[in-house]
């Protein structure tokens, strides 16, 4: 027959334990983008797509933007998709010819963001990805959205 005394010790041993255990799995470190596999990621991600006219995909290890450009795209109508994951968004500028016709942002938990872009003239397309919650990693593809 157990005492209260001796019932209380182990009552409050258990709740220490469970305490520590769980204070040790909350402190583990988040995915380290640094060692990420970016293509295996960006294949999981986003869709396969036929018509692509600009892609990229990587990892934003500070606020420094990344642009990326494709020549003489046609004007017309696009989609951009996009994806980051590891905290926080991703940013995403873009310009036709020189000219900003478009920003978009997308949520870093792994999800798709969907924007059309108009493209008013035939010239060089640019996209400008940056984060202020750098380290991250991201991946965007440009369709035509006749395709």
């Amino acid at each position: 027959m157990l005492n209260s005394s001796s019932t209380r010790r182990r009552a409050g041993l258990v709740a220490i334990t469970a305490a520590a255990l769980l204070g040790v799995c909350g402190c583990q470190a988040p995915v380290n983008i640094e060692n990420a596999d970016v293509p295996a990621w960006k294949e999981k991600v986003l869709p396969g797509a036929g018509g692509v006219v600009l892609e990229d995909s990587g990892k934003i290890l500070n606020r420094d933007p990344l642009v990326k450009e494709s020549p003489a795209i046609p004007a017309g109508s696009y989609t951009l998709t996009m994806a980051c994951d590891g905290g926080g968004k991703a940013y995403f500028a873009v310009s036709s010819g020189g000219n900003k016709i478009a920003d978009a942002a997308a949520a870093c938990n792994g999800s798709l963001d969907v924007v059309k872009v108009k493209v008013p003239v035939t010239g060089t397309l640019s996209i400008s990805t940056s984060s202020v919650d750098a380290p991250l990693i991201f991946a965007y593809q440009v369709v035509s959205a006749a395709a």
